[in-house]
């Protein structure tokens, strides 16, 4: 393929802009350089890409396919020099870490910045996954550390007790069950939920929960926030069910009604997870140290 990154830059600011002017000048090219890259292009993929029309072009359905995947090869080059860039400015350690939609949103913010803050010389990626995949990924050796709940196996990884939470149900004042203190999982699948996005572990979690009683959950609405489930569940959108340490109240003008779940499985504690037989790096096993430290009955040494 004779193309290159200036090529698919070029691309994707023509097809932003529609114009094929605009577009060369967000890539700091002249229009007939650009037209000719993207001519050359066009015979490169042996598609056409760009309809030309008197007030600029349009996207035909090959060229629709291409920006999808050119944004998708720009973003992936980017996270490249993300990652390496800490490298060029003294940062001597890296930990690759996983976490569950849970502790993504909940304690991880606070207990990875105090981590980075006594550590300046490490690095963290995050990546949201489901407990299941932290599993596969730890024992496999794809990553360093993993955070989740129960995935339902632990072969071939250690177990360390990290944070204790419940899910809890969110109902919005008023509602029929506001009045309530508990309530069994059953009892509320006939009532419009506010979920997580498709995909985050506590939506799949609870889907598998309702199909285990051979039934399916009215999904009123998605978000991508615990924060935002909150809202929606005061606004009157729908109930939603949310670790209890990821109730929001803050700000809300009509804040949500808590109601205990009374189901073993609502006990959604925290774990670390690390690669059975294997000796940490120094880096991974400060980080691994420093969120034990954070764990109920953890006695902390004194700071320094």
């Amino acid at each position: 393929m004779n193309y290159d990154l200036t090529d698919l830059r070029l691309f994707v600011a023509v097809a932003e802009e529609g114009n094929l002017t605009r577009g060369a000048a967000r890539a700091f090219l002249a229009p007939s350089s650009a037209s000719h890259r993207i001519r050359r292009l066009e015979d490169a993929l042996n598609a056409t890409l760009l309809d030309r029309q008197a007030r600029g072009v349009a996207l035909t359905r090959a060229g629709e396919a291409l920006l999808r995947n050119a944004r998708q090869v720009l973003a992936s080059l980017e996270q490249m020099h993300a990652n390496l860039s800490p490298f060029a400015t003294g940062i001597r350690g890296h930990v690759s870490l996983w976490a569950n939609t849970h502790a993504t949103h909940t304690y991880l913010p606070d207990d990875l910045a105090d981590f980075l803050r006594q550590h300046p010389q490490v690095s963290v990626s995050l990546e949201e996954r489901t407990s299941t995949d932290i599993v596969v990924a730890v024992a496999g050796g794809e990553i360093d550390v993993g955070v989740l709940a129960d995935s339902g196996h632990s072969a071939g990884v250690d177990l360390l007790p990290y944070r204790q939470d419940r899910l809890v149900l969110i109902v919005p004042r008023g509602h029929a069950l506001s009045s309530r203190t508990g309530v069994g999982f059953a009892e509320v699948l006939g009532h419009p939920f506010v979920m997580l996005h498709a995909g985050s572990s506590i939506h799949t979690f609870t889907m598998n929960a309702a199909a285990a009683l051979g039934q399916h959950l009215d999904v009123r609405i998605q978000v991508r926030s615990f924060e935002a489930v909150c809202r929606m569940v005061g606004a009157g959108v729908g109930i939603g069910m949310v670790p209890r340490s990821a109730v929001s109240t803050a700000g809300l003008a009509e804040p949500p009604v808590v109601l205990e779940m009374n189901e073993p499985w609502a006990q959604r504690d925290l774990q670390i997870c690390t690669r059975k037989g294997v000796l940490l790096s120094g880096f991974a096993a400060a980080l691994v140290a420093h969120l034990q430290a954070t764990a109920p009955g953890h006695v902390a040494d004194p700071v320094q």
